[in-house]
């Protein structure tokens, strides 16, 4: 474990037993040309210990001065050494005169590779005229952003006033609370406030060229102008998750739920900032088909954002319910088969993890151990899928989603506005069903939490939906390059898109298809025409592995377009691998590569064997 490290978090310097922050606010100026923030950070501190100071995560800032806000006296400080991945420890010396409360404001600049803030040039933008800034928290890089208590352990409310170029829109992850003409008559000052203590990771920024259009009454979708309508169109069903959401779980508490869309250049697929959900464009399929994202960032305004984990350590707390609670949603909307269909796609990913990362490695347990681990790098599915196999199985155990389902909302209500451990969950769990202990004693709680590899047990599941899917792929495997006039768009009439792509996922993971069968599958599915992203990711994988030179442009033209990291790395490696595309993959990386974010870019050059200069 690095130096000076918390023994209650691994993975932050701050002392909050001793020193607690309890609320922030936020004053800087988006500088575009060099790319970084400058101002101050006002912190209203609660001494806990009356001998205690105050420490802090930075990484990367440069730390001006430090000063008492009401006297602006200036105080002293130190900066800790270094230590990798965890940025340097920041000590604020208090007064020996006995008081419990401090203000205390820093004055700083982040720096132009801050972790947490993504600048985007105009090229990397949907309207290519603006540049753009958006930051993402999440685990731990809200310190290379603002010096904090970096620990989901800490929850603080806060307010911002964020100084941005006139005609750029800002928004934050918080409620708006007004704007107005800065003294630069060129720059223009809005003002947030969030009511609800959150951990720092959902401390949130963007700074672009946005329009909004209402989607309910608490909820806009924000985006650039040439997404915009059809971003309203697509995730129209907003409010009614939501209400589904609340019956499930109780009020929701945030006053607001709006939607960023980001440039298409954005790498990842959604981050559940508070009030403000952020985005990838590729959920744009035309169709609602892949709104199911939003039912998991919406479940995380309850799960995470107000019920948080204490570490991360304990992550699954908020990525296990998060799912468990996404498929809940589903299943209302969808039905229950759905539910079950979507549990069955898990069960698959977790095993491709746990296969991937080795069933004996520590950080496939539930509860890993992360002293010295960056929790980026103990990032995966595990904590997702074993998390919400859990909470299934204990459904099925402690009597069905209507027992279950009044537990959750107890649960929810018990330790809302806090930040928890799997003990503290573990005993409400046994204190809620009390009669029920003898069933909760034979659960093997070792293997569940603290074992790594695949669940101790596979709850069953209703396996309808899927098994059509293995049907027909079945049978494109067992026919003859002369019998496919058997296949046609009625194969697929009654699949869901899920089904579609679990469909099409089970080909690619069967021998290439002959270029005949890939040709007749394109036709008779319309897959030219299917502009879902993960079947279109699907179909131009499939297309690639079976050498078909039609497949080629379409290709070339996806893995330009988008930049989310899921999809343009394993086309541009089966590209690759093929003689025929190898050359234009590396051609067209070289002329697209500035239009990526940079993990993007960085990462690819590495799958296409490009040295850096």
């Amino acid at each position: 474990m690095g130096e000076g490290l918390s023994e209650i978090d691994p993975n932050s310097f701050s002392n909050p037993e001793q020193c607690i922050v309890t609320d922030i606010h936020i004053n800087v100026e988006v500088d575009f040309s060099r790319k970084i923030l400058k101002g101050y950070v006002d912190l209203s501190v609660e001494r806990k210990n009356p001998k205690a100071d105050l420490v802090l995560d930075t990484r990367d800032l440069n730390v001006i001065n430090v000063r008492n806000k009401n006297t602006l006296s200036k105080m002293a400080f130190t900066l800790g050494e270094p230590v990798e991945n965890f940025g340097r420890k920041l000590e604020i010396k208090l007064p020996k005169r006995i008081s419990k409360k401090y203000n205390i404001r820093i004055d700083y600049e982040t720096a132009p590779h801050s972790t947490a803030l993504q600048w985007l040039e105009p090229c990397q933008t949907a309207g290519k005229k603006h540049p753009y800034l958006f930051s993402q928290c999440e685990p731990i890089h809200a310190r290379s952003m603002l010096p904090c208590q970096d620990t989901p352990g800490v929850k603080t409310t806060y307010t911002a006033s964020i100084t941005a170029p006139y005609e750029l829109t800002v928004l934050m992850s918080a409620v708006r609370d007004g704007e107005e003409i800065d003294d630069d008559p060129l720059m223009k000052k809005y003002k947030f406030i969030q009511k609800v203590p959150i951990p720092s990771y959902l401390i949130a920024i963007v700074v672009g060229a946005l329009e909004s259009r209402e989607l309910g009454p608490r909820s806009h979708i924000w985006s650039e102008k040439e997404y915009v309508d059809k971003a309203a169109e697509e995730f129209s069903e907003t409010e009614k998750m939501l209400s589904i959401a609340e019956k499930l779980l109780g009020e929701y508490v945030w006053e607001v739920y709006d939607l960023l869309l980001l440039p298409p250049s954005f790498p990842v697929g959604g981050m559940e900032n508070p009030c403000l959900t952020f985005l990838t464009p590729t959920l744009l399929a035309g169709d609602k088909s892949l709104v199911d994202v939003v039912a998991h960032e919406i479940a995380h305004s309850w799960t995470g954002n107000l019920v948080t984990n204490r570490n991360f350590e304990h992550f699954w707390l908020k990525e296990g319910f998060t799912n468990f609670i996404e498929n809940k949603i589903i299943g209302s909307m969808h039905g229950e088969p759905a539910r079950h269909f979507r549990a069955l796609e898990g069960w698959k990913e977790l095993e491709y993890a746990i296969e991937t990362l080795g069933d004996q490695n520590p950080l496939t347990k539930l509860v890993p151990d992360l002293k010295g681990v960056d929790p980026d790098d103990a990032f995966s599915s595990v904590p997702y899928e074993k998390g919400h196999t859990l909470l299934y199985y204990l459904e099925t155990l402690l009597g069905g989603p209507d027992v279950f389902d009044e537990f959750l909302k107890a649960y929810i209500d018990e330790y809302k506005y806090q930040s928890i451990d799997t003990d503290t969950w573990k005993n409400y769990l046994y204190k809620y069903f009390s009669e029920k202990e003898d069933i909760l004693k034979k659960i093997d709680w070792n293997a569940w939490l603290y074992s790594p590899g695949m669940p101790p047990v596979k709850p069953e599941y209703d396996c309808s939906l899927a098994q059509k899917c293995v049907d027909l792929c079945n049978r494109w495997i067992n026919a003859g390059e002369n019998d496919l006039e058997q296949f046609s768009i009625k194969d697929i009439a009654e699949f869901s898109s899920p089904q579609c792509r679990e469909f099409l996922s089970l080909l690619l993971q069967q021998e290439p298809l002959s270029v005949k069968k890939m040709e007749k599958l394109t036709d008779a599915y319309n897959l030219r025409e299917n502009h879902n992203s993960e079947i279109r990711f699907r179909w131009i994988r499939l297309g690639l592995k079976s050498q078909w030179k039609e497949i080629i442009d379409p290709a070339l033209k996806f893995v330009t377009n988008i930049g989310r990291m899921k999809f343009v790395r394993p086309i541009y490696r089966d590209m690759y691998e093929w003689n025929e595309t190898r050359e234009k993959a590396v051609l067209n990386y070289h002329e697209h590569s500035k239009e990526m974010m940079y993990m993007t870019a960085f990462a690819l050059a590495k799958d296409l064997q490009i040295s850096e200069d």
